[in-house]
């Protein structure tokens, strides 16, 4: 909004871009996708919140770049461009891929309670950046979920570092 007021009162050129989530290499441990593929990767309960039937409109990390970088080429200042694939997900359904494509039982699946306030469905529109820009994405959820469960099992190494800074930053914003 901070940008958006400057388009209008100094004609600065913004332009807002507003993804669905994302997800795919690289992505923060904390997130819902690399939590599912680290715990069942340690055969660990995967914890889903509620009854897993929040829904998530899911874009593949690379699909995203490649909006923001034809917007930055073709948008125009004081526009908004919502940037999403239009697969939307159910958790439990993401949860329960990833499981197969690691060959690990629903059994790990473990219903936990939601949070206070969560968002049941997350969806946006984004006719305007395939009509005005000509952009669309080019990885479906299938083949970028296949992708981003490969790397992650692949890149452990670096999952752990990750891992190891927020066991110790939470050990101190978390101390008794």
């Amino acid at each position: 909004m901070l940008g958006r007021a400057y388009h209008k009162t100094f004609d600065l050129p913004v332009i807002t871009v507003r993804p669905s989530n994302n997800y795919g290499f690289w992505q923060y441990p904390e997130k819902l996708i690399p939590v599912i593929i680290l715990k069942a990767l340690n055969n660990e309960k995967v914890p889903v919140y509620g009854t897993g039937q929040n829904v998530r409109e899911w874009l593949y990390v690379s699909d995203c770049a490649d909006a923001v970088f034809a917007i930055l080429e073709k948008g125009r200042a004081g526009e908004i461009y919502n940037v999403g694939s239009g697969e939307e997900r159910r958790n439990i359904e993401v949860v329960k891929t990833i499981l197969d494509l690691l060959g690990k039982p629903d059994s790990l699946i473990e219903f936990v309670r939601d949070r206070l306030g969560h968002d049941f469905r997350y969806s946006l529109n984004s006719d305007k950046i395939r009509q005005h820009i000509g952009w669309g994405p080019k990885t479906s959820f299938n083949a970028g979920i296949e992708k981003t469960v490969k790397w992650f099992a692949d890149n452990m190494e670096w999952v752990n570092t990750k891992l190891g800074y927020l066991r110790r930053y939470w050990s101190e914003v978390y101390k008794e």
